[in-house]
């Protein structure tokens, strides 16, 4: 807030999936809030009486959020409700001048309620920042021990979700080209991802932003999710990425893998070695110092060595690589520092960064698409991928596992590419 210029903050709202109120009270139940912090003094947390509790617990000094003598004071002019509180909490803080406002609100409601404060308070400078700026996003973008220990431990929750998921795909039968359950009738991708809500709600997570799993034509589309009601085919690439977070709305995972049950063809084996050569490089250049931008360029360059377009060279393409390397995570899901190549100045990783890394190739309509990506700590020697888990292309079923037709791809030089069960998390 020193370098900023700012004497002071505040943050609205809910406790619960508000990332910079979470960043102060943790995974709390507070309904609603304003928490004030003046440069240099402890955050104080006011809300309704009857969360005080909630309060203490977060380790947070309470104050009280008295709607009843807001409502008074404003008397006839109901809108003033919330400028008549947040007057009185700036001025018990001592807390006149420029201040930064964050937190999650109806923005229409907000801007009214800070226009009339402004009339209000004369002196009060409401300060707006972007995301490479903003005091507090740049102090969220590096983790200490405890953030990042929670990440790897939902990191751990990922990769056994995605195991129990590898398990439950492979048990299937194949027919007519897809899987089915014991009564022969199709499996649907919406079964899919309601074993996984549940795997991850038994786990203590939660899974609010969805679950990406795309096949065929959808995988060839980033940010597709996938259609509930189509059936799973065997021998087509799926693009399977989980995002969760801890439950009540705190730190997030974000991991990625594509797979091809039963069997794979040659073409999309050739483009996961691609995605997978880039990943390899990616990884190898994600270290203290380096800057986000440099690691996008060299991906879309090697990408573009083997054939394939890219956003360096044609921004608007739809087709090969389109999106950036990576981004941070922790309470948002995407935060800083960005990788994209327009960021300026461009992001430098830091050590106590938690990034992503995950290059892709998208070809929709060839019917392929693929994705593969870790998240990744950045300690003072470089970066360590907080739950591993194989990158194995290929997933066996009941059919191939008996031996029954199962065509195994070959690499770039023919050789057949080693399969491992990919359910074995770690």
């Amino acid at each position: 807030m020193e370098e900023a210029g700012l004497d002071g903050l505040l943050v609205i709202g809910a406790a619960a999936h508000n990332a910079n109120m979470t960043y102060f009270t943790g995974p709390s139940h507070i309904g609603w809030g304003v928490l004030v912090r003046r440069r240099e003094s402890p955050p104080v947390l006011y809300c309704n009486d009857m969360e005080r509790d909630e309060v203490a617990r977060s380790g947070l000094r309470f104050g009280k959020f008295d709607l009843a003598a807001y409502s008074n004071e404003a008397g006839n002019e109901p809108r003033d409700i919330k400028a008549v509180g947040l007057e009185r909490i700036l001025t018990e803080n001592n807390l006149i001048g420029r201040i930064q406002i964050c937190g999650q609100a109806d923005v229409a409601e907000t801007l009214d309620t800070f226009h009339r404060l402004e009339t209000r308070l004369p002196g009060l400078k409401v300060v707006s920042f972007d995301g490479s700026t903003s005091p507090l996003l740049r102090a969220r973008a590096t983790k200490d021990q405890d953030e990042v220990d929670r990440i790897r431990r939902m990191g751990a929750v990922t990769v056994e979700v995605a195991g129990l998921l590898a398990d439950f795909l492979s048990s299937h039968e194949i027919g007519s080209g897809r899987l089915c359950d014991r009564r022969g009738e199709p499996l649907t991708i919406g079964e899919v991802k309601r074993r996984i809500n549940l795997w991850l709600v038994e786990r203590d997570a939660e899974n609010p932003e969805g679950t990406i799993f795309a096949v065929g034509h959808d995988a060839g589309v980033p940010h597709s999710t996938g259609v509930d009601d189509q059936p799973i085919p065997v021998g087509v690439p799926i693009v399977f990425d989980l995002f969760p977070c801890e439950r009540g709305g705190g730190y997030f995972y974000d991991f990625t893998r594509t797979w091809c049950l039963g069997h794979v063809t040659d073409e999309v084996a050739q483009v996961h070695g691609d995605v997978l050569q880039a990943y390899q490089l990616a990884l190898a250049q994600t270290r203290p110092g380096a800057e986000a931008r440099s690691i996008q360029v060299a991906v879309c360059e090697a990408f573009e060595a083997g054939g394939h377009p890219s956003v360096l060279s044609s921004p608007n393409t739809r087709q090969g690589y389109v999106h950036s390397v990576g981004h941070g995570l922790g309470l948002d899901v995407h935060e800083a520092p960005f990788f994209r190549l327009q960021s300026e100045p461009p992001a430098v990783l830091q050590p106590g960064h938690v990034v992503t890394i995950e290059p892709g190739l998208y070809y929709p309509e060839r019917g392929l698409g693929v994705r593969l990506e870790d998240t990744l700590w950045i300690g003072g020697d470089g970066a360590q991928v907080l739950a591993p888990y194989p990158m194995d292309l290929l997933l066996p079923t009941r059919r191939s596992q008996r031996g029954q037709a199962s065509k195994i791809s070959r690499g770039k030089k023919g050789k057949p590419r080693t399969v491992r069960r990919a359910a074995r998390a770690g």
